[in-house]
């Protein structure tokens, strides 16, 4: 593990470890610049070999791994939602995002995806509530609602079952359970 100095915040190294990646620093001495590099093999194992427009949706020219899913991602953490449609492009789904629960629950009834990834902590309506709202409103849908949350008590497991949810992952998720859950939706 890199120290880090008095007084600095060690949030990037803990970052990069729980992404299972290695952060190396090196410098010449004062004067001559540092260089960091940053591995994240995870990631790399991923799209190794593969082309990808990063543009919101577009999944022209990507091979995927498995079937093609209509995926929405709700999350308020606008980091976590661009991460994660990325890495879904990548593996060639097609994608649209919310912020906040009662935009999750508008944009699965207009666009019906095959898969929702939603976290529960949210702003305006929680994942709970919203997945409840999506499975009156949609009764016999074959939509499977994942919770992906920082939320992982049995509680916490617990009360996504009852609100509806089909899978509940902690986060950081572990994205070979996630392309495995995704193959078999």
């Amino acid at each position: 593990m890199i120290r880090t100095p008095a007084g600095t915040s060690s949030r990037p190294v803990r970052f990069v470890e729980l992404h299972d990646g290695t952060i190396h620093a090196h410098s010449e001495g004062r004067g001559k610049g540092t260089q960091v590099v940053l591995r994240f093999p995870a990631l790399t194992s991923l799209v190794e070999g593969r082309t990808c427009s990063l543009t919101h949706g577009d999944t022209a020219g990507v091979t995927p791994n498995g079937p093609s899913r209509r995926v929405l991602v709700v999350d308020d953490n606008v980091d976590a939602v661009t991460s994660l449609t990325v890495w879904l492009q990548q593996n060639g789904h097609i994608t649209q995002s919310a912020f906040d629960g009662a935009d999750g629950v508008a944009r699965a009834l207009a666009w019906s995806p095959d898969v929702i990834l939603l976290d529960i902590g949210l702003p305006k309506m929680d994942g709970y509530d919203a997945c409840r709202a999506i499975r009156e409103e949609l009764p016999n849908t074959s939509t499977r609602i994942i919770a992906l949350t920082g939320w992982g008590q049995r509680e916490d497991r617990a009360r996504s079952h009852a609100a509806g949810f089909d899978a509940h992952l902690v986060k950081p998720v572990d994205l070979a359970v996630l392309h495995r859950i995704l193959a078999e939706s």
